[in-house]
């Protein structure tokens, strides 16, 4: 016989699991970082970018910029992959700190 949680017991397990996750509270960062590495590895300009994606390269510096806290939609960010030939999730991906 299964016993029944009560309210507590469920409270207890919901904030564990939701302590053990690791949010990336940085993550335009991440993502205007890796937008540029990917660019770069394929020694493509944010011209070219801008001109491939339909947006002006204004707006592609704007979004690889630290310095500039430009948001961008999620059709942006998926016409910035199709574009890199990269999939989405690569630019969520935290950067390797290792040396």
């Amino acid at each position: 016989m299964k016993q029944q949680l009560t309210y507590d017991d469920c409270a207890i397990r919901y904030n564990h699991r939701m302590n053990s996750i690791n949010f990336d509270y940085d993550i335009y960062g991440t993502i205007r970082k890796n937008i540029k590495k990917y660019r770069k590895e394929r020694k493509m300009t944010a011209a070219q970018l801008a001109e491939i994606v339909d947006l002006s390269h204004d707006f592609i510096r704007q979004i690889e910029s630290e310095k500039i806290a430009a948001n961008f939609s999620v059709d942006t960010l998926y016409r910035i992959s199709v574009a890199l030939d990269d999939s989405i999730d690569a630019l969520f991906a935290k950067p390797d700190n290792t040396p």
